[in-house]
C-alpha cells in the first residue's frame, strides 16, 4: 500500500455532499502545498461519484506523487458514543494534514475498542489540552457558548466542525475556544463531530456505562447538518 501524503473523505448520500467547497479546499491546498495541482481532478472525480446510495469516497495523494479515488462504501450512521483519553505518546506526525498519520490513528482506535469497546480516541497535546479525537473533531458546550480548542494547537482543520460552527453563527450562538483538558471536559455535553456520522454526542467515558443525556441539542442540530448536504 502507498504512503499517504494527502487525503480527504466525505459522505456521499444519494448524490448529496455536505461543505463540498470545504473538502475541495482542503485537499487541493494540501496537494498543493506538495507541488501537486488537483482541483482539475477533484472536480472531475466528484461528477462521477454515483448520484444514488451512501458512499465514503476518499480521495488521495500517495508518496509518488499519484492522484487517485477509492470509491468505498459508508458504514452505518454512528449513535451513541463510548470515548477514552489516550494516554501514551501521540502518535501523530503531522497533526495539519489528513492523510500521513490515518493508519497510526486506526491503529488507535482498535486498540481502544478491544479494551474499552470505544468508539473514538481523544488526543492531547504536550500540555494535556484536548485537541481532537482520532477521527473526529471536538466540540462542546459551556451554558449556552459552543467551544473548540484553541486553534493555535495543532489539530487538524475540520470541514464538519466548521460547518457546525457555521449553524450556530446562523443560530446566534456565541463560538469560544478554550483550552480544556479531559478532566475538564468529563461533565460538559461533548460533541465529537465528522464527515461520515455528522454530530455523536459522548454519552461514556471510559468503562463508565452509557447512559442517555438529560438534554441534549444535538438531535436538532444533526438535522439542521444534514439538511446542509447539496445535490453534487
Amino acid at each position: 500500500m502507498s504512503v499517504l501524503r494527502v487525503a480527504d473523505s466525505f459522505l456521499v448520500a444519494n448524490g448529496k455532499i455536505r461543505g463540498l467547497d470545504l473538502h475541495r479546499r482542503r485537499f487541493t491546498g494540501a496537494c498543493a502545498a506538495r507541488g501537486v495541482e488537483a482541483g482539475d481532478y477533484f472536480d472531475d472525480q466528484v461528477k462521477r461519484l454515483p448520484g444514488f446510495g451512501r458512499w465514503f469516497p476518499r480521495f488521495e495523494l500517495d508518496a509518488d506523487g499519484k492522484l487517485s479515488v477509492q470509491l468505498r462504501p459508508a458504514p452505518p450512521q454512528g449513535g451513541r458514543i463510548r470515548v477514552v483519553v489516550h494516554d501514551g505518546p501521540d502518535p501523530r506526525t503531522q497533526p495539519l494534514v489528513k492523510g500521513p498519520d490515518l493508519e497510526a490513528l486506526g491503529e488507535l482506535k482498535a486498540q481502544a475498542a478491544k479494551a474499552f469497546h470505544a468508539d473514538e480516541v481523544l488526543i492531547a497535546d504536550p500540555d494535556g489540552i484536548v485537541v481532537e479525537a482520532a477521527y473526529s473533531a471536538v466540540l462542546w458546550w459551556e451554558d449556552d457558548t459552543l467551544c473548540v480548542p484553541p486553534t493555535d494547537r495543532p489539530y487538524l482543520a475540520s470541514v464538519t466542525s466548521e460547518l457546525v460552527r457555521r449553524i450556530a453563527a446562523a443560530e446566534g450562538i456565541e463560538v469560544a475556544e478554550r483550552p480544556r483538558t479531559a478532566t475538564d471536559l468529563a461533565d460538559t455535553e461533548v460533541w465529537l463531530v465528522n464527515a461520515l456520522h455528522g454530530i455523536r454526542p459522548v454519552e461514556a467515558w471510559n468503562h463508565d456505562p452509557i447512559d442517555p443525556l438529560p438534554f441534549t441539542r444535538s438531535t436538532a442540530w444533526q438535522q439542521i447538518l444534514l439538511d446542509s448536504a447539496a445535490v453534487i
